[in-house]
């Protein structure tokens, strides 16, 4: 039987972390660009929710997310072949319920971009809108466990450098033709690697994106995602709280449409 884990969120929120009530790794709440959950609301929300398990937002710290993803991208394998094992400090680890490993490092002032997609299963998590789901917490009967008690600590200078740096990749594919059956599905494919477009059409490029990808049940932290990776590919990238506010009012109508269908 799951715990009421409301001690344990009191405990991160007076340590100075953002709390999030969780079920699985949906937010129960909105919070993008509000204030952090005092101790009073996390225990009013906990009342109602007594099973909820706890995220933390990614405010004053980033995460290094280590994970082996289905489409075969392995981040402990692409960690060992980069080789740099000296810009990893020993700093706060946990196992998560997926098996995946999370490194936990402080900002401390310096700006650290969120980077989906570092390596190949490896992400950085780090907007102030993005979190992650913390131990004790359980995922379809699995748990997240803390690995160690590291304080969380600063990061290399060279490791931050490397996660601000673009990659540009010299690889040019085998030219080829489109058929004449060119898909929507194909399209949005295209969208992660070539960016949203000119700058006055990506707004409605990132809200077709979206819409696109939650019309075909993907996940939405998994759209969430892939909007980033395409933003991050476009020339002139949006502002990541217009990348939020357009994810959310594309979520809302996606739910709207479900509800409509049931």
């Amino acid at each position: 039987m799951m715990k009421n884990l409301v001690n344990y969120a009191v405990s991160y929120a007076q340590h100075g972390f953002s709390v999030l009530p969780m079920i699985g790794k949906k937010p129960l709440i909105k919070f993008a660009d509000q204030p952090p959950l005092t101790v009073d609301e996390i225990e009013n929300l906990w009342k109602k929710k007594p099973y909820a398990s706890i995220a933390l937002r990614t405010t004053n710290f980033f995460v290094v997310d280590i994970d082996r993803h289905e489409d075969g991208a392995d981040g402990f394998k692409s960690l060992k072949e980069y080789n740099h094992p000296e810009q990893f400090k020993k700093t706060l680890a946990q196992k998560t319920a997926g098996g995946g490993k999370q490194l936990f490092y402080m900002k401390d002032g310096d700006i650290v971009q969120q980077n989906i997609g570092w390596l190949p299963g490896v992400d950085i998590k780090a907007h102030i809108n993005n979190y992650v789901v913390v131990a004790p917490s359980e995922n379809h009967g699995k748990q997240y466990k803390w690995l160690n008690h590291e304080p969380i600590v600063k990061p290399s200078s060279e490791l931050i450098t490397a996660i601000n740096k673009r990659s540009e990749s010299d690889y040019t594919p085998t030219a080829y033709s489109h058929s004449e059956g060119h898909s929507a599905t194909a399209e949005l494919f295209e969208k992660i690697v070539n960016g949203l477009g000119a700058t006055g059409g990506r707004n409605n490029a990132l809200a077709s994106f979206v819409g696109g990808l939650l019309f075909r049940d993907v996940g939405a932290e998994e759209v969430y995602r892939l909007a980033l990776i395409a933003n991050n590919n476009t020339e002139s990238p949006l502002p990541e709280n217009e990348v939020n506010r357009t994810f959310e009012s594309m979520l809302k109508k996606e739910m709207r449409r479900r509800e409509a269908e049931n």
